[in-house]
């Protein structure tokens, strides 16, 4: 009687087989190894430990520039005085740079030296982090726009309200006046886009040359790819620190400045993540230099090692578990539909998940009062881990449950419907427009309307510059664009401390002239502050389930195809994704975005600059409502290939079940008087009995 001792049997119990049958530990083959063979053997390993290490902090380091990138959104937008829309063009040159390589890197990867291009990479990578630096060096010191005010001789005291105060007078600030650069600053963010353009193109070897290296030489596949996961939750830890940091850190003393991280005009140093940044890229490109073209297979010597056995026949064959993958084209029986579908839904899911990571730090801002640097840290400390948990814990129930293709899609669709419930929440966390004399409320009274003239009766006789925006807080809790546009006559202080009197248009509004006073900034609107954590804590609950549903839903390609086409499948969804996804989504959510701004910046030498105040309830419909209805469709989509694919793989299972049976029912199998009914994957008492022996 033949036996055979499966794949799985020899790593489990780590048994052979020796001439009598008799089962013999596999560390015992090993002792009589030559030294050469040995050293030649921990070599190996000790390379692929190399590699591993490597490709995984490679992972890790361009986590870490991407995260921080998107992070830095604002800080962009504000320092180079460019629109939302602009802002998408440059997040989506990444992708640009991407597309323009991955298909020549999939198709040369067996042909080329991987270790070595993927080195190129991290450099190339590192490159274009310091490219997107330059533009600091070349622009000066950051100018935010602000009044001028004019400094009586008797006093200490400034007047904002005058018809002197528009000519030109010096600022009160330390920082310098702002003159006109126009040539230096108009086009310097092209520095960022084809830094980032390059980051893009250097990232494009590293995943799918990483892979295929690790599945040809090694069995550790994973462990890389969990540890630079890591990389994006550090990657928006460094942008929020460097958020909290004034642009011209060293340079420019920050008492002196007279604004704050929640002011509109605040730009943080964002340049100098982008060093750290460059600078990990570089380090991470070093091992690759030092690793083979190749490397025998992991475990290929123990294979020859088992073949050379003294008395090893064709009896002791090794035979590896089976397990049968359905074709595509099978599963759906020549139709085209399962997998269009499949790809139209990886589009939607990448255009709503890119248009959420790149403008969130921008509503949380806007909506809830809160800094970019805290909306950035709670990014990285609160939601990406939470993510990432439910990454890990998705897959693990697929492992511990052994779910079928159909089993996962219904868990999927399943944790998909119920996020995309808690998504419509988002509507209820509502929050009243700022309320600005002249923009949405008028001089003269709380009535929020829309309002076509900034001026009032009130500063009438100011001679205030109508393109100005250094807002001001009155008593009556009021916004005012300027000191000047509020009417205020006198003021004490300087810098942050800096408090205005007499102001002509708080009094209107029923002060008197003891309390006729404004500070600088805007007013905080005490509602949206309080519901700050109810939004955080139903997002934080949103991107769990999402992420929770994320792995099957990925697994259900995989299971999906047979082994020779699942790399042909990634590639098509990776690219569906990007090209429709990752690539337009910051564009054009950014430009619904820009429509609901009220009141837009102005550059040194004129033209608009970034938007400095949104109309927080129309940006919330613009912003939430864009999502939702990508997730509605993503919904409707996975109810409709959930349902595909349990009508296929049913029917493939049952036509599975009749061939066994008709194997049975031919002789195939010993029938015995007292035969049970087997599940599938369990032995029977004979097979038991060899397996012991």
């Amino acid at each position: 009687m033949d036996r055979s001792i499966t794949a799985g049997q020899l790593k489990d119990k780590s048994l052979f087989q020796d001439s009598d049958g008799s089962a013999i530990p596999a560390k015992n083959m090993y002792h009589n190894c030559s030294k050469k063979n040995c050293f030649f053997a921990n070599s190996i390993i000790f390379s692929l430990q190399i590699f591993l290490g490597a490709l995984a902090f490679s992972f890790f380091a361009k986590g870490f520039s991407g995260s921080y990138m998107k992070s830095m959104s604002s800080q962009i937008e504000r320092r180079f005085e460019i629109s939302s829309s602009i802002v998408g063009i440059i997040d989506g040159s990444f992708e640009i740079g991407n597309l323009m390589v991955i298909v020549l890197v999939s198709y040369l990867g067996p042909r080329v030296h991987r270790p070595k291009v993927i080195a190129v990479g991290c450099l190339v990578m590192s490159l274009g982090a310091f490219l997107s630096v330059m533009p600091q060096f070349l622009m000066g010191r950051y100018n935010y726009e602000r009044i001028t005010v004019t400094v009586h001789n008797s006093s200490t005291s400034v007047s904002a309200c005058s018809p002197a105060s528009s000519e030109g007078h010096p600022a009160t600030d330390a920082t310098e006046t702002p003159r006109c650069e126009k040539t230096a600053n108009s086009y310097l963010w092209l520095f960022v886009l084809m830094g980032n353009l390059l980051r893009g193109i250097g990232e494009a070897p590293v995943m799918p040359l990483g892979v295929s290296y690790i599945d040809d030489f090694s069995k550790e596949e994973n462990s890389a790819f969990y540890i630079g996961m890591f990389g994006p939750t550090l990657g928006f830890l460094l942008g929020s620190f460097c958020a909290s940091l004034w642009v011209d850190i060293g340079i420019v003393d920050i008492d002196a400045i007279s604004i704050n991280p929640k002011d509109t005009r605040w730009v943080g140093a964002w340049w100098l993540g982008l060093l750290i940044c460059g600078a990990v890229n570089l380090i991470a490109s070093l091992p690759f230099w030092f690793l083979p073209y190749s490397l025998p297979k992991e475990g290929e010597n123990e294979t020859l090692k088992i073949s050379h056995l003294p008395g090893q026949g064709d009896h002791y064959k090794i035979d590896p578990p089976a397990q049968p993958q359905l074709k595509f084209s099978e599963a759906v029986k020549g139709e085209r539909l399962l997998p269009r579908l499949y790809i139209f839904l990886t589009i939607l899911q990448y255009n709503s998940l890119v248009g959420l990571i790149t403008y969130e730090t921008k509503f949380m801002e806007q909506q809830f009062n809160v800094s970019v640097a805290r909306a950035i840290f709670l990014i990285g400390v609160i939601l990406l881990p939470i993510t990432i948990l439910g990454m890990f814990l998705g897959g693990f129930l697929i492992k511990k449950l052994k779910l079928h293709v159909t089993e996962m899609a219904k868990f999927a669709c399943t944790t998909f419907i119920v996020a995309y419930l808690l998504n419509l929440l988002y509507f209820t966390c509502s929050c009243e427009v700022l309320q600005v004399a002249g923009l949405t409320v008028p001089y003269s009274g709380f009535v929020i309307l829309w309002v076509c003239n900034p001026l009032g009766f009130c500063n009438a006789d100011c001679s205030c510059k109508l393109d100005q925006w250094d807002p001001v807080c009155g008593d009556n809790g009021i916004t005012y664009m300027t000191a000047c546009f509020a009417g205020c006559k006198s003021s004490t202080g300087t810098g942050k401390t800096m408090v205005f009197h007499n102001c002509s248009c708080v009094e209107e509004q029923g002060h008197g002239l003891g309390n006729s006073s404004a500070v600088l900034g805007q007013c905080q609107r005490e509602s949206c502050t309080k519901a700050f954590p109810y939004f955080l804590a139903l997002q934080t609950a949103c991107a769990f389930i999402l992420a929770l549903g994320g792995t099957p839903t990925y697994m259900i390609m995989f299971r999906s195809v047979s082994p020779d086409l699942k790399s042909f499948a990634v590639g098509i969804e990776t690219l569906g994704g990007r090209v429709l996804g990752g690539l337009p989504a910051p564009i054009y959510f950014g430009a619904l975005i820009d429509e609901t701004c009220l009141k837009w910046g102005t550059k040194n030498c004129g033209g608009s600059g970034s938007c400095r105040v949104y109309d927080t309830k129309a940006f919330r419909n613009v912003y939430l409502g864009l999502i939702a209805g990508l997730r509605a469709g993503c919904c409707l989509l996975y109810i409709v290939v959930s349902v595909l694919i349990m009508k296929r793989f049913k029917t493939h299972g049952k036509e599975m079940k009749d061939a066994k049976d008709t194997e049975r029912s031919t002789g195939k199998e010993p029938v015995t008087s007292n035969k049970k009914d087997i599940l599938p994957g369990a032995r029977t008492s004979d097979e038991s009995e060899e397996t012991r022996m």
